[in-house]
């Protein structure tokens, strides 16, 4: 059986491996991909509501649901707010040049870097507790990185990089995961106790992400049709969730 350190290995990798999908970008018409994104931005919220709510959650629980764990689970929300206001700062909307990379391309791979930093540091969290909620956790955060790994390679194109040099620094960035995951290796290593709470912290930074950045996408334009194979796939995304507390049991 592989080890928790192992496999966080090599789900960070393929998370990483995500950031190349920014190359469809160039490939497909923009409408095209904003279409099928949306469904994937369905998907992924429903899978990290499931996740949380069914698989982290419990597992912070298990001994009893204290106020110590919601203060982390509340942790892992403010965490989450501030890098989102990272992120919301360097998507502004400047004027890029041909002549130089705009500066607000570059916060911007700062702000995914962090960003990549934690989703690596909550695959491997989600390892310590069991190889199932692992991997529940691994699917959830690639869907949710597939939207945004698209949306970043074009903020970076538009701030004045070119193609190769976009691909090439969101991959860089991307790699950040697996020092997230190495990071939180040697801190459950060294700090006794400390699995528990980083746990209740993924599911906050989850909860926060599926509630205050996804679902809203969602709610941007409406159709009866959209509305309804939206809420399809966010039900296929908690039913997946769901279907893993039996691999787990």
């Amino acid at each position: 059986m592989s080890s928790p350190f192992v496999l966080s290995l090599v789900s960070v990798i393929i998370v990483s491996l995500i950031s190349l999908v920014g190359m469809a970008a160039v490939l497909i018409a923009k409408k095209k991909i904003n279409a099928v994104l949306l469904y994937f931005v369905s998907f992924s919220a429903g899978a990290l509501f499931g996740d949380a709510m069914l698989h982290l959650l419990p597992e912070a629980a298990e001994l009893g649901f204290t106020a110590a764990i919601s203060l982390f689970v509340l942790l892992g929300i403010v965490i989450s707010f501030i890098v989102e206001k990272i992120i919301h700062y360097t998507h502004c909307h400047l004027p890029s040049s041909r002549s130089h990379v705009h500066s607000f391309a570059y916060m911007n791979l700062f702000g995914d870097a962090v960003h990549n930093f934690i989703d690596g540091l909550l695959i491997a969290v989600s390892y310590l507790v069991s190889i199932p909620v692992g991997i529940a956790t691994t699917i959830a955060v690639i869907f949710h990185e597939i939207p945004q790994e698209i949306g970043d390679f074009g903020v970076l194109i538009h701030g004045g990089f070119k193609v190769r040099q976009a691909l090439f620094l969101n991959f860089l960035t991307a790699l950040l995961a697996v020092v997230g995951a190495v990071a939180a290796i040697l801190i459950a290593v060294y700090i006794e106790g400390i699995v528990i709470p980083l746990v209740a912290f993924a599911a906050g930074n989850f909860i926060y992400i599926a509630g205050a950045d996804l679902i809203p996408e969602l709610h941007k334009k409406f159709t009866p049709r959209s509305a309804v194979l939206q809420l399809a796939v966010f039900l296929i995304g908690i039913g997946v969730m769901y279907a893993l507390l039996f691999v787990e049991g």
